[in-house]
């Protein structure tokens, strides 16, 4: 029987090891801000988004090292978009994963500045992988993906939208276009690109698609709920923020038990979505449960 917890502790450790490797101790003028980077991108956390390029990459057959490099590099930029997530000019957050945000210790300007390294020398750790991965072609064809995933079409792209609608209401679909750039992008870059390094073919990637977008978008109506629902202890960061700043989210729009049925029907979908797949998909299907079962 698989065990989700046993894996997830398993490839947390790897990654970490890896993620270390990426990001070395500065000397001289760089080493506060090599520090800075550090600081956020080795606190802990579920490594999410990477575990799921793992996992992608296993679920067609290929072995973890063709997808280190994206998995460092997506875990990279998750943390840029954190670190300047908290700032005070966006949301203005004290605390992450259960202590002080990087600004709090290390200033505004190191921590901007050691997001901009974070998601640059992401791209330098993925280009310099291409030795473990797939054909040059398709490593290009991985780094552009993250790219667009992280730039003014994705994440970028959904900050905008989500801080220029701060007191403005919004329908439904108006949330799913927001958190599918802003969440949902690097979920769906991370599960196509583990799974093109690991050699899937075009059918399995187009399912892996459909898989990787439910479950970005059950990631988003969790969180949306968390922060109603979830604790400062629970969560390792303040809660209620979302309501406080006047943003619309899923329980907002949708009420509380309907964001629950939303949650567990994305779950099935990404489940139905993987349902070709055999038993190398076990992990993505109970990573998928356990993203909706996370405090529910």
């Amino acid at each position: 029987m698989f065990d989700l917890h046993s894996y997830l502790k398993e490839r947390a450790q790897i990654i970490e090891r890896a993620l270390a490797q990426s990001v070395e101790e500065g000397a001289g003028a760089a080493a506060r801000l090599h520090e800075a980077m550090r600081y956020s991108l080795l606190a802990g956390g579920k490594r999410l988004r990477p575990v799921l390029v793992l996992a992608s990459c296993e679920a067609v057959g290929g072995k973890v090292d063709a997808a280190m490099g994206l998995a460092c590099a997506v875990e990279m930029i998750h943390t840029y978009s954190l670190i300047h997530d908290d700032l005070p000019c966006m949301d203005d957050d004290d605390m992450r994963r259960g202590r002080p945000t990087n600004h709090k210790v290390y200033g505004e300007a190191i921590a901007t500045l050691a997001g901009d390294a974070l998601l640059t020398d992401a791209f330098k750790v993925l280009a310099r992988s291409a030795h473990n991965s797939a054909p040059p072609a398709l490593v290009l064809e991985t780094i552009a993906e993250l790219a667009w995933a992280a730039g003014s079409a994705g994440m970028v792209a959904g900050q905008v939208i989500d801080l220029l609608g701060e007191g403005k209401s919004k329908t439904v679909e108006e949330l799913e276009e927001l958190h599918g750039k802003k969440t949902g992008a690097l979920f769906l870059a991370s599960v196509r690109g583990g799974a093109r390094l690991g050699g899937a073919n075009e059918a399995q990637i187009e399912s892996l698609d459909a898989y990787a977008r439910s479950l970005g978008l059950a990631f988003q109506v969790v969180d949306d709920l968390l922060d109603v629902q979830g604790t400062p202890e629970q969560m390792g960061k303040r809660t209620q923020k979302d309501v406080e700043r006047g943003k619309a989210t899923y329980p907002a729009i949708l009420g509380i038990e309907r964001s629950l049925d939303l949650a567990r029907e994305l779950e099935t979908r990404a489940h139905r979505a993987i349902a070709g797949f055999g038993d190398s998909a076990d992990a993505l299907r109970h990573i998928a449960t356990f993203v909706v079962e996370r405090k529910l």
